[in-house]
């Protein structure tokens, strides 16, 4: 006797009610991720903002990557080169860092608070260092020192959404991000930091909704801390959003979103609402400050889209970076300032050949310095990069003396992608061009802003 459609259709449904309590009783969990910069946490009213916008989310799980407070990283800076002089000056320094932050603290937290020693514990840290003969790299000593202006921030948000009631988890980003030894430009070791993701930071989703950790910094297999590149917290908020499979990012910035121009240098700029990983790439590898230039690839892997929005004015909506289709896009203006054209030449005249651009390229890549454009002539090679005295002198010692190298300083990149006739018109007026280059959708000038210092 043949089975009725009720009564297979009963069983196939009764067959699937442990699957649906399960998935019910196991749901995936979602994550947010999001980044607020030294500008969202330069002072005390900055820091209740921060607070605010988080009170706009109780009821999803965030990873909130905060860096150091305004322009904390410069000064530190300043510091380690006059602890590395051995100058007077150096405890000056520390001790106007101590007192820039306390001042903040005061405003924010009665005179008894824990903070107050939390926060000491971290200053006698780079005392301890600072009471030290120089370590002979310099790498090694900046990262030790620059990376507790990320600690001293996060620490002070961590105790003030706490004293505001809203539950939150510190986390030391050292013990999930972990990198090779490559200090100031530390490679992340991807495996490792899933595993160590899954065994510290799940966890404490489960005692608070909010887990609050730093950017820019990680650390060795052996516990020396490291940096990820100057600006790198907007990476460091990508490694957490790709280890967590988190389902979108967000950077909270002092713009509206990501605009056509620079408005710090330019007028008449204008929000751009969507763009593609792509063009997202393009502008950040041209010099597009608004994101930090690895940021892009982690999130593209797995497809979390990313938002980039304000922090003075939440509501609006931002600019929105994902898998979308190609679009027509206007004039997007790069600038790039504090730039170098070195010029190569061998010393016999002879042809710079491919054995020449090898040897050139591996010094290059050596001491970080990353090309923007180039030229190669019979008997000379022309790069445009970031001018660092440090790295530049390095690369030119290790060089040797077969070549010859002229070095033009105080130059601006000026890149424009999806140009036109009108707006290469207005970036070239009144303007020196040493090196043009056009390829498709794209255009990029090296020009003078000065008379061009030329050392060789």
């Amino acid at each position: 006797m043949s089975r009725s459609t009720n009564q297979i259709l009963s069983d196939e449904v009764n067959k699937f009610f442990p699957y649906l309590r399960w998935l019910i009783q196991s749901r995936i969990v979602m994550y947010k991720v999001f980044k607020f910069g030294g500008a969202s946490v330069k002072d005390a009213e900055s820091i209740r903002n921060v607070a605010k916008i988080l009170r706009k989310y109780p009821n999803e799980k965030l990873l909130v990557v905060v860096s150091a407070m305004g322009k904390t990283t410069n000064r530190l800076e300043q510091l380690m080169q006059a602890y590395l002089k051995q100058s007077a000056e150096t405890n000056s320094i520390l001790q106007e860092l101590r007192q820039s932050h306390l001042e903040v603290v005061k405003e924010l937290f009665p005179a008894d608070h824990v903070v107050y020693d939390r926060l000491n514990d971290l200053w006698v840290t780079v005392e301890w260092i600072l009471e030290e003969e120089p370590h002979p790299d310099e790498s090694y000593i900046y990262d030790q020192i620059i990376s507790v202006g990320e600690l001293i921030s996060s620490t002070i948000l961590s105790h003030f959404l706490s004293h505001e009631g809203i539950k939150n988890s510190w986390l030391d980003a050292r013990d999930v991000i972990v990198t090779d030894d490559i200090y100031r430009e530390a490679t992340v070791l991807w495996d490792r930091v899933e595993a160590r993701c899954n065994e510290k930071v799940v966890p404490l989703f489960e005692e608070t909704p909010i887990v609050l950790t730093q950017g820019f910094i990680g650390s060795t297999m052996d516990n020396n801390t490291t940096t990820l590149g100057r600006e790198g917290s907007d990476y460091s908020a990508a490694i957490f959003a790709y280890v967590l499979d988190a389902d979108g990012m967000w950077i909270w910035k002092d713009v509206p979103g990501i605009l056509t121009a620079d408005p710090k240098h330019f007028d008449h700029v204008s929000q751009i609402s969507r763009l593609t990983y792509t063009e997202a790439i393009e502008m950040t590898y041209y010099g597009a400050k608004v994101i930090h230039p690895k940021t892009i690839k982690p999130i593209q892997n797995k497809h979390i889209p990313l938002y980039v929005k304000s922090f003075v004015d939440p509501e609006i909506d931002g600019t929105l970076i994902s898998s979308l289709d190609e679009l027509k896009l206007p004039p997007i203006v790069v600038l790039a300032n504090n730039q170098a054209m070195l010029h190569i030449s061998s010393k016999d005249f002879s042809f710079i050949g491919e054995h020449h651009l090898s040897r050139i390229f591996q010094l290059l890549a050596k001491h970080h310095l990353k090309i923007n454009m180039m030229r190669n002539t019979a008997i000379s090679f022309s790069v445009c990069l970031r001018y660092s005295e440090r790295k530049i002198n390095r690369f030119l010692e290790e060089l040797g003396e077969d070549f010859s190298v002229t070095i033009d300083k105080d130059l601006e990149l000026i890149t424009i992608r999806h140009y036109n006739a009108q707006t290469v018109k207005e970036m070239k007026r009144n303007k020196v061009i040493l090196f043009e280059e056009r390829i498709r959708d794209t255009i990029q000038m090296v020009v003078a802003v000065a008379p061009v210092m030329r050392r060789k």
